[in-house]
């Protein structure tokens, strides 16, 4: 290995330490308690090393963030691969969407709530966001032609009941019927012809 490779780990590995750190904190105290001070005190390197591998806060935020995707696709894939039959795939992801949002609070807000310079829906979005709405899509496409309309919107809808619950803005023990209904309103897709194969 030449040194410049292992350079290149020993960076790689400073950053998931970081990450791992900025995710701990987040998910034990919440988000307002990680800062680059604090972060540089749990993983024992200072705060200078620390800019040198994020520019700010929020960057940090965004490298959790683009972790979260990854973790989301997988999950969503798993679900779906589980299932058998096209509706129940589409009911075992929405299940493991909310699973996924609610066991994860601090990982979800830095997904989707807190602010990030992380492109979604263009063409220069990572493909590690790119792959959670992939996973939903997959699972959606089997019931409509416009694919892209409809996963926007069954994300939403998900994305919207779950904060909606994690809030306590909704009734409690009765998120079974609230994903039927949306996955049945997916199944039912009005004006979208269901696809073949």
């Amino acid at each position: 290995m030449g040194i410049a490779e292992r350079k290149s780990r020993e960076r790689a590995g400073r950053e998931e330490r970081i990450v791992a750190a900025a995710r701990a904190v987040a998910e034990n105290e919440g988000w307002d308690a990680v800062t680059i001070r604090r972060l540089a005190k749990e993983i024992e390197y200072s705060q200078p090393i620390l800019y040198s591998h994020f520019a700010n806060r929020d960057a940090i935020v965004a490298a959790v963030a683009v972790e979260g995707f990854k973790e989301l696709a997988t999950v969503l894939r798993e679900a779906a691969g589980g299932a058998n039959g096209r509706r129940e795939a589409l009911m075992d992801v929405a299940m493991a969407y909310f699973a996924f949002a609610l066991s994860r609070p601090a990982l979800y807000q830095a997904m989707f709530i807190l602010p990030t310079q992380l492109q979604f829906a263009e063409a220069e979005t990572r493909s590690e966001l790119r792959a959670g709405f992939d996973a939903i899509a997959a699972a959606v496409s089997p019931f409509c032609a416009d694919v892209e309309i409809v996963t926007e919107t069954f994300w939403a809808a998900l994305h919207g009941l779950a904060e909606l619950e994690r809030s306590g803005r909704i009734r409690p023990g009765m998120r079974d019927k609230r994903i039927a209904l949306v996955v049945q309103a997916i199944v039912d897709a009005g004006g979208n012809a269901p696809r073949r194969g």
